[in-house]
């Protein structure tokens, strides 16, 4: 059977343009793909850090390389370098730390763990975000953390605070957090890293894609360290369906003590 060469072009161009309509069709799924793992945002531009979150780490037992022990596995460490630079007279106080550790942390009595370590400790943590402040709501305790965006400054003079005043802005895509105003009763991990009362933290958070947030803080306190370090750790968002924070009152608290 003989077909016209003018039908035969037009079965061609036809067959061109299915091929070039299935050829887009497959670069903009694969485009809706990789735009699926792009941040997501704020009605004001901003990076949407609300959701569930958790790490995946051992640090809450020790921040720096660690073998495994007891209970406890075994995890590279999350300090920058994995060295702390203690005075002489802190690294004596963090190795009697280290050596009463199962009673002496604070976490054994279920206080607060302050900042950074009520982010690595093993239970999740919320984040509502709006305009003007970032609110963390951590399973711990019930903590909460103020992380204010609004310009304000820190209040005038030192309060003792488990989580320090949090005052917030943003840098770029990053949310740049600095927070004074400690208390020296919370240790950075079960191992004994401390601090005195005038740590300063600056916290940085990250999204890097839709589900995870680098997490950086730099910590300081001339009292205790020569010199600031860094704590580097991922946070995973949680996407189980109807996922949320339960209660946990934790052990050992004299609550009529505290809040009589």
């Amino acid at each position: 059977m003989h077909i016209h060469p003018l039908l035969s072009r037009r079965r061609m161009q036809k067959l061109i343009v299915l091929l070039a309509i299935a050829v887009a069709a497959t670069f903009s799924m694969h485009a809706q793909d990789a735009g699926s793992n792009k941040i997501p945002r704020t009605a004001d531009g901003k990076p949407d850090l609300s959701g569930f979150w958790q790490v995946l780490t051992s640090a809450n037992w020790n921040i720096q390389d660690h073998k495994a022990e007891k209970g406890i596995p075994a995890s590279r460490g999350i300090v920058e370098g994995n060295e702390i630079p203690y005075q002489p007279w802190a690294l004596a106080k963090r190795k009697e730390n280290y050596a009463n550790r199962e009673t002496a942390d604070p976490q054994a009595k279920s206080y607060l763990q302050g900042v950074p370590r009520i982010t690595y400790t093993p239970f999740p943590l919320q984040i509502i975000q709006t305009p003007k402040e970032v609110l963390v709501l951590y399973e711990y305790v019930h903590a909460t953390r103020h992380l204010f965006t609004n310009g304000a400054d820190h209040p005038p003079g030192h309060i003792d605070w488990w989580l320090g005043d949090s005052r917030a802005k943003w840098e770029g895509d990053t949310l740049v957090v600095d927070v004074t105003d400690f208390n020296d009763q919370t240790w950075f991990d079960h191992a004994g890293n401390f601090h005195s009362d005038e740590l300063h933290v600056v916290e940085r958070y990250t999204l890097t894609d839709a589900d995870h947030i680098d997490y950086e803080a730099t910590i300081e306190d001339p009292k205790v360290f020569t010199r600031p370090w860094k704590v580097d750790l991922t946070l995973y968002r949680h996407k189980e369906k109807g996922f949320q924070l339960l209660d946990y009152e934790g052990y050992g608290f004299d609550y009529e003590k505290y809040y009589p």
